[in-house]
């Protein structure tokens, strides 16, 4: 799952000339949901949602205070194109979680949100709808979350993990002639050294 936290003066959702929803101060997320989220994932964002410290305290010091500490409001607007990658410059969705299913968990986040804080605080877009979404960002200040367990399709692995798989083959080594023939010494001088043996051993290590 990914995010985009704003801290806002103000914001507000409009589908067509309706405005649906408005917040004052407090903090904008656009929501990303992925084929590969679960229950996990929704915790660990509403956790971070509330308790994230964008704001200032009673002296000013900034990067303190959470939403909640501070009674703000929070808006969510579901956004699937948080899961777009590239296919050259032509942006592609098979990440994002289908409609029905991701309605169904935006929902149940939208719940945990408001279970956690105070209902009357948390306001929402409208689900699947052309939206106007008008963001007035306070700083600027604009957070990137993404849940631990994100996507593993392989498009989506960066340089720097491609360059540590490589470097992991690498040191992957063939056994040497000696480490053979030792191998193959030790399993004539003690029968323990059987396959079937070595099934034993591992056994025995599980926990």
């Amino acid at each position: 799952m990914k995010a985009i936290i704003q801290r806002v003066a103000k914001a507000s959702v409009t589908v067509g000339e309706e405005q649906i929803s408005s917040i004052g101060r407090g903090i904008c997320v656009l929501l990303g949901i992925s084929v590969e989220d679960t229950q996990k994932d929704m915790e660990y964002m509403v956790r971070k949602i509330l308790n994230l410290r964008l704001f200032e305290d009673e002296n000013g010091k900034h990067w303190c205070k959470s939403v909640m500490d501070k009674q703000y409001e929070v808006l969510v607007v579901s956004q699937f194109t948080l899961q777009c990658i590239l296919k050259g410059n032509k942006p592609d969705f098979h990440l994002a979680m289908g409609a029905e299913q991701s309605e169904t968990f935006y929902n149940g986040l939208l719940q945990h949100i408001r279970k956690a804080y105070k209902p009357e605080l948390v306001k929402d877009g409208k689900f699947g709808a052309y939206m106007q979404v008008h963001i007035q960002n306070d700083g600027p200040v604009t957070i990137e979350l993404e849940s631990p367990t994100g996507p593993s399709d392989p498009k989506q692995l960066t340089k720097l993990e491609k360059q540590q798989q490589r470097k992991e083959k690498t040191r992957t080594k063939v056994p040497s002639e000696y480490t053979k023939d030792k191998s193959a010494s030790r399993s004539k001088d003690d029968p323990s050294a059987s396959s079937g043996a070595d099934g034993d051993v591992s056994s025995e290590r599980e926990p």
